[in-house]
């Protein structure tokens, strides 16, 4: 079941930014999870020899440890000043 969010969802919450990027950061690893996962299953089970793979798993690892290091020092989550008009 999907979380409940007390008011209605905008990016200038900044509760709701940070909940939102860590979803993204989920759905980002699971994809990568399945993709490799799949891969690597096909790889070994046909005995293929794909030189590439490990670079597509290393670049997309790479990929993944700088969304995370964005989502968790990098991202400012404080309240969105209002832009003058």
């Amino acid at each position: 079941m999907p979380p409940r969010w007390p008011r209605k969802p905008d990016r200038k919450d900044p509760a709701y930014r940070k909940l939102d990027d860590r979803m993204n950061f989920a759905v980002h690893v699971a994809i990568f999870a399945a993709c490799n996962s799949g891969l690597w299953f096909f790889h070994n089970f046909l005995k293929a020899t794909w030189e590439w793979l490990p670079w597509v798993t290393a670049g997309w690892s790479v990929i993944l440890l700088a969304h995370l290091i964005y989502i968790a020092a990098i991202a400012n989550y404080s309240e969105i000043p209002p832009k003058s008009t």
